[in-house]
């Protein structure tokens, strides 16, 4: 077969339509959602009695709605709201990321007694992701169903323009979500320095309404509706209860308990999935998610570093401002110019570099724990916002950079006539690889205990955490890099 022909740069563009628009609208929603973040972490900071510690902790619950996102993608398709597969669905999430913030705001305000404002933090940050999880299931399935497989006649479109306007659609839902960050990153911690967290939280409720655009401009699909799997929905059913229990309880290492019991259905449901698939291929399958597993599992070192940099370094909500548009209008660049290269490099080379590139990046950080601000000031006249500047312009685009051969190999090898659900699940299983670097991230903090205003242990933290950031995929690399060459071949 022929290759295509050679496109510009700017070829997505030409799938701007309004068909396209509703996903891309909700996507959009996505990105933005973030807006609040800022004000958040100096509310939270500042006004709340959550450790470190616990923080930590509710960001590992805080990912168990992703890794149920294959569930609620089965529910969208299966499963209508008074006869709605996507409209409903996308009003309910919507409908649930207001009132996060509606309830946000009134914590904020103090008005929530008798419930304290740190349980109603915790009611609003639960509602607030399973509201994102509900529109992003939609979202993705819909841009399945924005390109046309046949012609008006009939007869089936030419596959390889097909794939082409299927990629041309992910890119713009990519550059639709960094966008809305890009738009609204900076307004947030500007707005943050002047007005009160609650009236940031009374502005995040009105986030939602490109995507009750979007409800309204879609087309329901007209596709046959399939029966619901019980194996699926029991299923998934089984295990929210399970980590409800586990959250409500809180028994010795209840997150790490929820995290395996979740690894343990999720591989169970890919088994399924991939019953029919050659063995080499699926061993060369399983290297590529172990080695992306282990690059997304990263710990971070946690809230104790923004403390430090708001408390000794004197980053303010317009400064994090700054640098969280810098770092996504730089994330955008780089997905763009990189992002065509970079699928056509091997996987384990590419991870290689990844992993070692974001530990150099933390050395100013790194650096600057132990005074390397202070000297630059002295020496070269710049100090610790210069620093902070530079490490995020180069450091920025990591994130995009390790999504793109990700996607990329999930939807090469999805096996035909599971696609959909294949993406799904590994989706789930790399959101689920976030939930152990939480975990992770979690223990060292508990090893290196850093309180508000004590940083002590702050180097030893940020050290421990990249170099086990490091570890994680090198080892991951070397154990499984060479299983990876039957998968980096497509099929013919």
């Amino acid at each position: 077969m022929a290759d295509p022909p050679a496109r510009g740069w700017l070829a997505p563009l030409a799938m701007l339509n309004r068909r396209t628009a509703p996903p891309l609208l909700i996507y959009l929603v996505a990105g933005a959602s973030g807006f609040a973040a800022i004000a958040e972490t100096f509310w939270v900071r500042e006004q709340l009695g959550l450790s470190a510690t616990s923080l930590l902790a509710l960001a590992a619950w805080l990912t168990v709605p992703w890794t149920l996102k294959m569930v609620v993608g089965h529910l969208i398709d299966t499963v209508p709201i008074l006869g709605s597969r996507r409209r409903a669905y996308v009003l309910l999430g919507a409908a649930l990321q207001v009132a996060a913030n509606l309830m946000l705001a009134a914590a904020a305000a103090g008005l929530t007694a008798p419930v304290p404002a740190e349980a109603a933090y915790v009611a609003a940050s639960l509602a607030a992701v399973i509201g994102l999880v509900v529109q992003d299931s939609v979202a993705d399935a819909m841009t399945t169903e924005v390109v046309d497989r046949t012609n008006a006649d009939g007869t089936p479109r030419d596959p390889d323009v097909v794939q082409a306007e299927l990629g041309d659609v992910q890119v713009l839902g990519r550059v639709a979500v960094m966008g809305g960050a890009f738009a609204t990153a900076g307004l947030g911690g500007w707005l943050a320095q002047v007005w009160p967290a609650s009236t940031i939280f009374l502005i995040a409720a009105l986030l939602p309404l490109p995507s009750l655009i979007a409800a309204f401009l879609l087309r329901e699909t007209g596709e046959a509706r399939e029966r619901p799997d019980a194996r699926v929905l029991w299923g998934g059913a089984a295990f929210g209860a399970a980590m409800l229990t586990l959250g409500l309880a809180q028994p010795p290492f209840a997150e790490e308990i929820g995290f395996l019991l979740a690894l343990v259905v999720l591989l169970a449901l890919l088994r399924l999935t991939v019953a029919g698939v050659p063995p080499e291929t699926r061993r060369a399958m399983a290297a590529a998610g172990l080695i992306i597993f282990a690059f997304r599992a990263m710990p971070q070192p946690g809230p104790a570093l923004q403390w430090w940099q708001i408390d000794v370094l004197g980053y303010s909500q317009g400064f994090f401002g700054t640098l969280g548009q810098l770092g996504t209008g730089l994330a955008i660049a780089g997905a763009l110019l990189l992002g065509g290269r970079i699928v056509r490099w091997p996987l384990g080379s590419v991870f290689f570099w990844l992993a070692v590139l974001n530990a150099a990046f933390m050395l100013p950080t790194i650096g600057m724990l132990f005074g390397l601000h202070e000297w630059t000031e002295q020496v070269f006249g710049f100090g610790a916002r210069t620093i902070g500047l530079v490490d995020t312009a180069f450091s920025a685009p990591m994130a995009q950079l390790a999504m793109i051969p990700m996607l990329t190999l999930i939807a090469m090898h999805a096996p035909e006539g599971r696609r959909a659900t294949w993406f799904a699940l590994m989706a789930s299983l790399m959101n689920l690889a976030l939930q152990a670097g939480a975990i992770v991230s979690r223990g060292l903090n508990a090893v290196f205990v850093v309180e508000r205003g004590a940083y002590a242990a702050l180097p030893d933290l940020v050290i421990a955490a990249t170099v086990v950031g490091l570890a994680l995929p090198l080892l991951a690399i070397l154990a499984f890099g060479r299983r990876l060459r039957p998968a980096e071949t497509p099929a013919g």
